[in-house]
C-alpha cells in the first residue's frame, strides 16, 4: 500500500498472571484508512487497543507513530501522540453541556474561552458532517448523540488516530448509516480509524483491511474488498463455520403468555411502561427492537417479578392444565412456587444473572438449592450441568470451580444462558444474550434458542443487531419510549421500517399516530386550558 503508516506495532505481549492476553502481535495502520479488528472472545481484541490508548502497558514488544517509537503509559500519552479511543460505555457528565464535556480536562494555553471553544467544536461538527447542539445537556441526548459527542471529544484534542470499540451496538439502522458517512470523512481526510466489532457484514462494507486475533496471536490481515464472511469466520475461528440460521415454522403455536396493558413508572414520575399489550406464544420467537432504554429491561423485568406495575395483567397460560395464572406483581420465588416454568436471561450479567465470587458449579445450584432436603448439598448434578455446559458452549475456563467473575464477558454469558435453557422453560425471555460474543459463540446461542422454539417454548428475544432479528425472530415487535409502536413479521420485515418504528417516526396500522419527538425527546404536553375562552378573558390578561 502507498500510504504511509501511522501506527506500527512490533511483537506487542500481554500477560495478567497466568493469562496471555496478546503473544508477539505485530500491525500496521495507515494514514487515511479505516481497519477492523476481528477475533472471538478473550482473543485480545480490547487488549491490544487499550495498550495503544494508554490503558494497558504491554511486557514486552514496540509501538511506532509516524516511524518514531513512542512510550504510551497512560491516555494522555496516548493523546500526546494523536492518539484517541472512544469506548463502548460513554464517559460523559450528564449535566454538562455537549460543548463542557469536549473540553473537560483540557488546558489551553491562551486561557479559557467558551465562545472560542464553540466555535471550534462548530467547525469539526461542519467539516465532518455531525449532528449535534453544543449547548444541550447530555441527559436530554439520545445514544447517537451521545457517541458524537465522544468522537468530537477526541477530534477536539487533535486525534489522527481513532480507536472505536463496538460503535454501532446500540445504533438504529439510520444512526449507522450516519456514523460510516462520518468515518468514512474522517478517512479521506487523512485520519486513521481503528473498529473493534463483531458486525461481520459492518466490516465489509466500511472497512478496507481486516485484522484478525485468535488466542492473543495475531492470524493475518486482509483487504475487505478480497474477502467475505465465512473466509474472515473461518480465520477468526480456526475452522468453517455455517453463518445461516435455521428458522423454521412455528408448529401449533398457542397463546402462553398475554400482556395487557401494562404501566410502570420510574424516577420522578417518569413513565417507563406506557399501556404495553402483547402475546407471546409457544414455538414461536417473538423479537423485541428499540433504541437502548425504551423500556425492554423493565418489560421483561416486569413479566419476571421484578418490577412493580402501575396497571395491567401478565396472565400465563398452563399448557397441562388449562388454566391461566396473572403474574403481576408477584416475586420471582411465588411465581416458581405457582408451577410457571419461566426462565430469565438479564442484560445485567453478574448484577442479576451470576454471582461472580461463586464458581460454576455453585451458580447452577442457584436454582436448585431450595429444593434440598438435608443440610448436606448435592453438588453432583450441578456438577454434572456445568460440565455439559462448558463442553457445549465452548466456555473458556481452567475448570467448573473457578470463580465466575474470572472469565472473560462473553464465556459469563454462556454460562447464564446455558443455565437458563438446562431449566426446560415453556416461557425464556433472554435480553441481548449475544452481546460481546464472537460470531462462532453467537450462532450457538441462536441454535439453542431454534431448538427451544421447536421444543414448544414460547421464546422473548430482546436484540440489538437487526440483521439477526430479522433472520431469526418469527414476529418484531418494536418499542419506543415505553410504547409498542408496531408488530411486524419476521420473514417480511425490512430493516429501514423497524428503524422509523425505533425512533418514533412511524406506527404501524392500529396503532395512535406517534407524538412528535425533537430528537428522541417526547415533546411536553400542552397545559390544560379553559375550554370557555371568555372565562379566560375574565380573569384579565395572560401573563
Amino acid at each position: 500500500m502507498s500510504k504511509p503508516i501511522a501506527l506500527e506495532m512490533k511483537n506487542i505481549s500481554k500477560s495478567f498472571g497466568s493469562i496471555q492476553a496478546n503473544k508477539n502481535v505485530s500491525l500496521e495502520v495507515y494514514h487515511g484508512e479505516i481497519l477492523a479488528i476481528l477475533g472471538e472472545n478473550g482473543c485480545g481484541k480490547t487488549t491490544l487497543m487499550n495498550m495503544i490508548a494508554g490503558i494497558y502497558f504491554p511486557d514486552e514488544g514496540q509501538v511506532l507513530v509516524d516511524g518514531k517509537e513512542v512510550v504510551i503509559a497512560s491516555p494522555k500519552d496516548a493523546f500526546a501522540h494523536k492518539i484517541g479511543m472512544i469506548h463502548q460505555h460513554f464517559k460523559l457528565v450528564d449535566v454538562f453541556t455537549a460543548t463542557e464535556n469536549i473540553i473537560l480536562g483540557v488546558k489551553e494555553q491562551a486561557g479559557y474561552s467558551r465562545a472560542e471553544a464553540e466555535a471550534r467544536v462548530r467547525e469539526i461538527t461542519e467539516r465532518y458532517g455531525f449532528h449535534m447542539d453544543p449547548h444541550k445537556k447530555i441527559y436530554e441526548m439520545s445514544v447517537s448523540e451521545k457517541q458524537t459527542v465522544e468522537i468530537i471529544k477526541v477530534l477536539y484534542r487533535n486525534a489522527d488516530i481513532l480507536i472505536l470499540d463496538e460503535p454501532t451496538a446500540v445504533l438504529t439502522p439510520q444512526e449507522t448509516d450516519v456514523l460510516f458517512d462520518v468515518l468514512r470523512r474522517m478517512r479521506d481526510d487523512g485520519k486513521s480509524v481503528i473498529i473493534i466489532t463483531h458486525k461481520l457484514h459492518e466490516v465489509l462494507a466500511l472497512t478496507d483491511r481486516v485484522a484478525v486475533l485468535r488466542r492473543g496471536e495475531h492470524i493475518g490481515t486482509v483487504n475487505t474488498a478480497e474477502a467475505d464472511e465465512s473466509m474472515l469466520t473461518e480465520m477468526m475461528v480456526g475452522k468453517k463455520v455455517s453463518l445461516n440460521i435455521a428458522r423454521s415454522e412455528p408448529q401449533d403455536p398457542c397463546d402462553r403468555l398475554t400482556v395487557s396493558h401494562i404501566s410502570c413508572t420510574g424516577y420522578e414520575g417518569v413513565k417507563l411502561l406506557d399501556d404495553v399489550s402483547f402475546t407471546a406464544k409457544s414455538g414461536e420467537i417473538l423479537g423485541i427492537a428499540g433504541i437502548a432504554g425504551s423500556g425492554q429491561r423493565e418489560l421483561l423485568e416486569s413479566i419476571a417479578g421484578l418490577q412493580h406495575l402501575d396497571s395491567g395483567e401478565i396472565t400465563y397460560l398452563d399448557p397441562k392444565t388449562g388454566e391461566t395464572v396473572n403474574l403481576r406483581d408477584k416475586t420471582p420465588l411465588q411465581i416458581r412456587e405457582l408451577g410457571v416454568r419461566l426462565s430469565f436471561v438479564p442484560e445485567d450479567r453478574l448484577g442479576m444473572g451470576l454471582v461472580g465470587n461463586m464458581d460454576i458449579v455453585d451458580n447452577m445450584m442457584l436454582r436448585s438449592y431450595r429444593k434440598g432436603h438435608s443440610v448436606f448439598v448435592d453438588r453432583k448434578r450441578p456438577r454434572d450441568l456445568a460440565e455439559r455446559i462448558v463442553e457445549s458452549l465452548e466456555v473458556v475456563t481452567p475448570g467448573v470451580t473457578t470463580p465466575v467473575r474470572r472469565l472473560s464477558g462473553g464465556n459469563v454469558q454462556k454460562v447464564l444462558v446455558g443455565r437458563e435453557i438446562a431449566a426446560s422453560p415453556k416461557v425464556l425471555m433472554v435480553a441481548y444474550p449475544v452481546r460481546g460474543l464472537d460470531i462462532n459463540s453467537s450462532y450457538a446461542i441462536y441454535n439453542l434458542l431454534n431448538k427451544q422454539k421447536e421444543a414448544g417454548t414460547a421464546i422473548i428475544f430482546v436484540g440489538e443487531d437487526l440483521d439477526v432479528l430479522i433472520e431469526l425472530c418469527d414476529r418484531i415487535m418494536v418499542i419506543n419510549s415505553g410504547r409498542i409502536t408496531g408488530i411486524v413479521d419476521g420473514r417480511t420485515a425490512v430493516k429501514e421500517e423497524i428503524g422509523l418504528l425505533m425512533t418514533g417516526s412511524i406506527r404501524k396500522k392500529g396503532k395512535k399516530k406517534a407524538q412528535k419527538r425533537v430528537k428522541g425527546v417526547r415533546k411536553p404536553k400542552p397545559r390544560n386550558r379553559p375550554k370557555n375562552r371568555k372565562k379566560r378573558r375574565k380573569g384579565g390578561a395572560r401573563r
